[in-house]
């Protein structure tokens, strides 16, 4: 009787994996990216440099820092003349 429910459970386990990547696998931009931002076979999921890029526009003006920054995105060093 305990092996009979755990293979329910293994079973109802597997429905709701395969569950998961069909819902993940429908969304076709990354959460981050703007509309008509190209997310879906991007392997890196790197959206383009700018606010008009991102999905949430930016609470204050953006200035030259930033922009710089958000361009030299994913290196791990920062612009120099911020």
């Amino acid at each position: 009787m305990a092996l009979l429910k755990l293979a329910a459970l293994g079973a109802l386990g597997y429905v709701a994996y395969r569950y998961y990547q069909h819902q993940e696998s429908e969304s076709e931009s990354a959460p981050a990216f703007a509309a008509g931002q190209p997310g879906g076979e991007n392997f890196a999921k790197v959206r383009d440099a700018g606010p008009e890029a991102m999905a949430d526009k930016p609470r204050r003006e953006w200035d030259m820092a930033d922009q710089q920054s958000d361009e030299s995105f994913p290196a791990s060093d920062a612009p120099g003349n911020y």
